[in-house]
């Protein structure tokens, strides 16, 4: 976790001053979700791409292709600049000790919202039977 917020904060200036303003979790969300591609990461590594890395850099060759983790650091990178609520980090998985999925979900304006970048829709998740809450 703490690579991924040194990754996070790494990205607040490419955000600020690369990518486009947003003023709610679901404008980022619809805006955003199209130049995202999913990508494992390579066998036995834990690839954590910064947000300049994600779009200009990127491992795989494509703008935008990563995995959940990925796109956390790029959410959450995106609402601080935003200003868009307070944020959590949510880790999901089938076990207690081994979490196999990460998103984000940002308080904004009274309510938790999923941004969960590997779903095709706004504030929406799979059903995990663990989760654990990451206050950032």
């Amino acid at each position: 976790m703490k690579a991924m917020r040194e990754q996070i904060i790494y990205s607040f200036d490419y955000c600020a001053n690369n990518m486009p303003s947003y003023k709610s979790p679901e404008q980022l969300y619809n805006n955003i979700l199209p130049y995202l591609t999913y990508k494992n990461d390579p066998p036995g590594i834990e690839l954590l791409q910064s947000a300049p890395t994600l779009f200009e850099n990127n491992y795989w060759g494509i703008p935008g292709a990563g995995d959940c983790d990925c796109f956390v650091i790029l959410i959450c990178s995106m609402c601080a600049v935003n200003k868009i609520g307070k944020q959590r980090i949510v880790l999901a998985g089938r076990t207690k000790e081994a979490p196999v999925h990460i998103w984000s979900e940002i308080y904004f304006n009274g309510s938790w919202y999923a941004m969960d970048m590997t779903q095709k829709l706004f504030n929406s998740t799979r059903p995990y039977k663990f989760i654990q809450y990451l206050y950032i």
